[in-house]
Parts: C-alpha cells; structure tokens; sequence
C-alpha cells in the first residue's frame, strides 16, 4: 500500500474523538531523509533519527490537519519514497470556548486590498511567513507573480498591477495564495506601497525606492 493509504487506514482506527496525533515514519533508505523532509515541509516535520521523520497533526487548526498529512504523504509516494509509517492518537479534550478563526493567505489578501481606493492601480506587496520551512514550497507556488525574498527575513515581496503595467493581477496573486493555502503554508500579507490612476508612458509601471534599492 501507499504511504497516503496507510495513513488513512491508521487514521480510520483513532478513537472518534481523537484530537492530536504523532505520525512517524521510517525510510527505508536513510539517505533519502533530506529529501523526504523538504517534501514534507509545510507540515513542520522534526528529523527524529537517521532514517526517522515524526509529525504532529492535530484536528483544531492550530497545526498540520489529517488531510494536510495525507497530501504530504502522497507526494512521497509520487517520489517513490517508501518507509513504515506509525501513529498514536491521543484523547479528546474538554470543550473550550473556539477563538477567532485564522485568515488565510487568500483571505489576507483580500483584507489588504480592502482598504485602497478604488482608483489604485499598482502596488507593492508583501507575504510575511511563519516558517522557514514555508519558503521553498512557497516560493515554488507563487512562482507566477515573481516573488522576492527580502534580505534574510522570511518576507517575498511582488508586485500588482490592477488593469495594467508590470505586476500580477490581483486575481493571479489571490490564486497562488490559494495554492498556498492548499498545502498549508501559513503567514500574512500586507501592501507595502500603493499608488491610484497612473498612467505609464514609455515605462512598464512605476518604481519605487526602498531602503536605496529600487523594486
């Protein structure tokens, strides 16, 4: 069976009120640990040994969820990448009172936007991450809007252009973001520059200045 496969079956077997769960699993071949992690990488996976991935994945959405799991290992498997993979369940917990939802990227973007004019046609935008881990797989998603890492901080910078000039549209950005979503990269986006009606002439768009670089 597939790693993907095992999981569900191991899953189907938890207590109906499980709430967190620790996944490990071991490679069969040891050398391909490194490799195993980065496709991993948006559930957070420790090295737990030489041959040896753990994962935690919980139910709440304060982490990694089952499905998110699920699609990790599916990778894998798309990899060849084999290996016996375990899990323990642990019990419910007693109800709490559920706190604000978090955004997603898609849903930060949309909130970024909601402020400017209706008027903006360029900008300058940001998405902050949570993780180090986010920024290979996140780079990789949102390739089509051309995004730059900033210095060595966990931020990738892009730009938007709304009708039309240099930049993605805004519908191009919201939809990597949803690809981003999709295999659980977290963070915040914010527009860091923004300008309303200009008209280029002889130029593909403005440029700004940040820090003495030009972007």
């Amino acid at each position: 069976m597939s790693l993907a496969t095992d999981w569900q079956a191991l899953e189907a077997a938890f207590p109906a009120e499980w709430q967190e769960a620790r996944a490990s699993l071991v490679l069969e071949e040891a050398r391909e640990l490194d490799r195993s992690l980065a496709l991993l990488a948006p559930l957070q996976p420790v090295r737990a040994g030489r041959d040896t991935i753990a994962v935690r994945i919980v139910r709440s959405g304060a982490g990694p969820g089952p499905e998110a799991l699920r699609r990790g290992l599916a990778r894998l498997d798309a990899e060849r990448l084999h290996g016996r993979l375990s899990a323990d369940a642990s019990g419910s917990r007693p109800p709490t009172r559920a706190g604000p939802a978090r955004k997603t990227l898609a849903e930060s973007w949309d909130e970024a936007l909601a402020p400017l004019p209706a008027d903006w046609s360029d900008l300058l935008g940001e998405i902050e991450l949570d993780s180090s881990d986010y920024l290979e797989p996140g780079a990789i998603q949102l390739a089509p809007i051309n995004p730059r890492r900033v210095g060595g901080d966990l931020r990738l910078q892009f730009r938007s252009a709304r009708a039309f000039g240099f930049g993605a549209s805004p519908g191009m950005v919201r939809r990597c973001l949803e690809r981003c979503d999709a295999i659980g990269i977290r963070g915040r986006v914010h527009v860091v520059r923004a300008l309303s009606d200009t008209q280029p002439v002889g130029t593909q768009g403005p440029v700004w200045q940040l820090d003495g670089r030009t972007v």
